[in-house]
């Protein structure tokens, strides 16, 4: 079931491992076996289920983990969501333009979130922690790419930050 104007946007301030929604999108590494930041918060509070899963999806079709930019789901086992939908951010680059890699996230994302059935999707701010991607344009290509979206079944998408200035990125670009 689609809708012409697309999800709602929603900003929050919190903890993205306590959403109650659908789907919860992890900024993944590619080796998609846990790590620091919303990885491994994810991990932890998720439980073992994740990590087995994610073990799977490592021993068949992503043996050499998981590509910049894709996307895939795993059960979102303790979690109050269903799913997680895994991505891997690119790293901030000053001599290079990984923009589009960045957006690939957010899109494959929520291509998966589609075939997934799901009506709400929680986002970190993928890349701008340990992958120093300047939060701004961080805010601006989430926001600018999850709009520019296909309407789909997704009726709301979730921006969920941790701290008051990545809220006051989101925030600007939100409207």
């Amino acid at each position: 079931m689609s809708t012409p104007e697309g999800p709602r946007l929603v900003l929050v301030r919190g903890d993205i491992t306590e959403q109650d929604v659908d789907a919860v999108v992890n900024a993944a590494n590619s080796s998609l076996l846990g790590g620091g930041g919303v990885d491994g918060a994810i991990h932890r509070r998720g439980g073992p289920e994740i990590l087995a899963e994610c073990r799977r999806l490592r021993a068949s079709h992503y043996g050499k983990g998981l590509p910049v930019g894709r996307a895939v789901a795993t059960t979102a086992g303790r979690l109050p969501a269903r799913y997680v939908i895994h991505t891997v951010g690119p790293r901030w680059s000053e001599t290079e333009d990984r923009s589009e890699l960045l957006a690939s996230c957010y899109r494959e994302s929520l291509k998966v979130a589609e075939q997934l059935q799901v009506r709400s999707v929680a986002f970190p701010a993928i890349s701008t922690g340990v992958y120093r991607w300047p939060l701004g344009d961080g805010a601006r290509i989430a926001v600018e790419t999850v709009r520019g979206a296909p309407p789909g079944g997704v009726r709301e998408v979730r921006f969920v930050v941790f701290d008051e200035g990545a809220r006051a990125a989101f925030a600007e670009y939100l409207g």
